[in-house]
Order: C-alpha cells, then sequence, then structure tokens
C-alpha cells in the first residue's frame, strides 16, 4: 500500500496548521540577521523576525538547509512507515535549497525513493503546491502521481505580490537612494511575479488602493479564462494590516477556499513589510 509523504522547506509560508493537518514536513532554512542566525520558524517566529528586521540597517541573508537536513526528515518518516517521499522544493532558481534534497535524496536511496520537484516559485505559490500534493498522497496517488500533479502545478501557479516599501529593495542595493526617495514621495508600489522561477517586475501603481486592485484583477482575469474555477488560490502578507480587506474582495468574487499564509523569512528580508500578493492556481486545460 502506498504511503507517500510530502516535504518542503520553510520558503513555501504555509500556515503550520495546515502542515500539520496534511502531515506535510517542512525542512527550514536558516537566516542570519546582523551576526546572529537563526533556524526559521524553529528559532524564529515570523513575528519575531519582523521586529528584529526594524533594529538592523542590513538586510537579512538567508541560507540553504544542509543536505543532512533533508537526510534526517527522509529517515523519520520512512522510521514512521513512509513508503515514498516527494519534496516540493522553493525554485532552483532562487536557492540551492532543492540541489540540498536532491543530494540527501541520493544518500537513502537504498531505503527510500524520493522524487525531488521543483516547484520554480516560492511562498505561497509553493506552499499550495504541496498542499495540493500531500491531499493527492492522502487519496492513495502513488509516488509518480502525486511527482507529476506537483510538476503540472508548477506549470500553472502564478505568483503575484505588492510591495509596500522600497526600504528593503535599497537595503539591498537593488535600487539607489534617489530612486527610492522620488518612488516614496510617488507613493509608488512595485509589483513583482515570479516567473519561470524567478522573481521578476511585474509593474508598478501609484497607491496601495490601486496596488490591491491590480491583485483583485488579476484573480478574477484568471478565474473568467478558467471558466470560473480555479485549482486554488491563496493570499500571504507580511504583516500587513489590510489583508482582511483583500481576503473579503476575492472571496466575494472567487468563491473559491482561500489560504491564508505570513510571508517568512526568506521571502520577507527581500520583499520587505507591508507586502501582499495572491497565488492563483489555474485548472489543466
Amino acid at each position: 500500500m502506498n504511503n507517500v509523504r510530502i516535504v518542503t522547506d520553510s520558503a513555501c509560508d504555509l500556515p503550520q496548521e495546515l502542515a500539520d493537518e496534511l502531515g506535510i514536513v517542512i525542512v527550514p532554512l536558516s537566516i542570519r540577521i546582523g551576526a546572529e542566525e537563526f533556524i526559521d520558524r524553529e528559532q524564529l517566529s515570523t513575528a519575531e523576525f519582523w521586529k528584529r528586521c526594524a533594529d538592523v540597517p542590513t538586510l537579512p541573508e538567508t541560507a540553504a538547509p544542509a543536505p543532512g537536513r533533508y537526510e534526517a526528515a527522509y529517515r523519520a518518516l520512512a522510521a514512521d512507515g513512509a513508503t515514498d517521499i516527494v519534496v516540493v522544493a522553493l525554485s532552483s532558481e532562487l536557492s540551492a535549497t532543492m540541489q540540498s534534497a536532491q543530494l540527501a535524496a541520493q544518500s537513502v536511496a537504498g531505503d527510500i525513493n524520493v522524487d525531488v520537484v521543483d516547484s520554480r516559485s516560492v511562498t505561497m505559490g509553493q506552499g499550495l503546491m504541496a498542499a495540493a500534493a500531500a491531499r493527492a498522497a492522502r487519496s492513495g496517488a502513488d509516488r509518480a502521481t502525486v511527482a507529476a500533479l506537483a510538476r503540472s502545478l508548477a506549470g500553472r501557479t502564478q505568483v503575484w505580490g505588492a510591495l509596500d516599501t522600497l526600504e528593503n529593495l535599497k537595503k539591498g542595493g537593488r535600487i539607489g537612494n534617489a530612486k527610492a526617495l522620488l518612488a516614496s514621495v510617488l507613493s509608488i508600489k512595485p509589483i513583482i511575479e515570479v516567473r519561470d522561477g524567478r522573481v521578476e517586475e511585474g509593474g508598478r501603481q501609484r497607491t496601495r488602493a490601486k496596488a490591491m486592485a491590480f491583485l483583485v484583477d488579476k484573480v478574477r482575469i484568471a478565474r473568467e479564462r478558467s471558466g470560473g474555477h480555479l485549482d486554488g488560490l491563496a493570499v500571504m502578507h507580511a504583516a500587513a494590516d489590510d489583508v482582511g480587506e483583500l481576503v473579503a474582495r476575492l472571496q466575494s468574487l472567487a468563491g473559491e477556499q482561500i489560504v491564508v499564509g505570513e510571508i517568512g523569512p526568506v521571502v520577507g528580508s527581500h520583499a520587505g513589510r507591508g507586502t501582499i500578493g495572491v497565488v492563483i492556481q489555474t485548472p489543466e486545460r
């Protein structure tokens, strides 16, 4: 009998309660803030991360988990009765995390079968893929079917985000001080999109309200083009006070079940506090 289990990493931003409910194991990345290093989720909560970020002049740095972290997770699942494992990894374009997962898979090859899937995504885009894979596994699908589903979703998952501040881009050297000052005066809100596994500029909106309307519009258009149905819909945010407003607007528009996740240190260190976004999974054509 199949007992396929799902492993992902902490860049997924899945709510812990949902991960626990679906039996998803989350392998943490590490975060360096100033001179201190923390294990994501284990030694540093999202709330604590944002509190610490306000006090440092430089961007936090993230590091992929060591292969040994993955190997320990795989062996623990095998000991718990898993027959197969599917890993939904942070985009290989953004991190060496997937490489660590693959190296660990080679180390346990004689003991348990592990299939590593490149999500080509990050934050709740990756998280929704892991959740869908876990549900398929729970329904009795075998490893090949679960991995195929995850790979299919990687090609039909859109991630859009609206940044509220340019401070982190400025700290990271991705925007000059003069440009950042001008953009702040004009209240310009950059839009980012995950495209081909990378985070790209997706446009600019003049105000927060227009940025939110842009996100709602992306969901509306995707749903209309998909015949009135989406396979998945999520909202993620970095300590954004207005997340409830976005969820309400999407609920009345889409009628889909919306998963809400907090943007953690892996993505938040680059995007900045107040970032808010949507994940759209369209059906197979």
